[in-house]
């Protein structure tokens, strides 16, 4: 089973950047599509970027032109760029592959948390 472990969150002033990492503990990010998703307190998780197998990309509504997928083959490792972050981004963030794939086990998730 391959196992996900997220970092890079923290607290952040709204108009901040954090940049979130993904390291898997084998090679998948070849064969399966893979997405960060996020929770917020009190509400459902949700998918917010992916990243195919070619390397395209795809974002919710609410990050399309502040959020940036990206992978690193070599270093079993997914990137989440995000830059001018609001309070509404405030949320437990995971990795995993596309649901549509087959779900791995959850990590633990890193915490952002948007606040002035």
């Amino acid at each position: 089973q391959v196992q996900l472990v997220e970092s890079g969150g923290g607290l952040v002033q709204p108009g901040g950047s954090l940049r979130l990492s993904c390291a898997a503990s084998r090679s998948i990010f070849t064969i399966a599509p893979m997405g960060w998703y996020r929770q917020a307190p009190g509400k459902q998780r949700e998918l917010v970027a992916t990243i195919a197998i070619g390397g395209s990309t795809n974002y919710a509504d609410s990050v399309v032109g502040r959020f940036t997928i990206s992978r690193d083959n070599a270093k079993n490792t997914l990137y989440l760029q995000m830059n001018s972050l609001k309070p509404e981004d405030t949320a437990v963030y995971y990795c995993n592959k596309r649901e549509e794939w087959g779900l791995l086990a959850w990590g633990q998730g890193t915490q952002v948390t948007v606040s002035s």
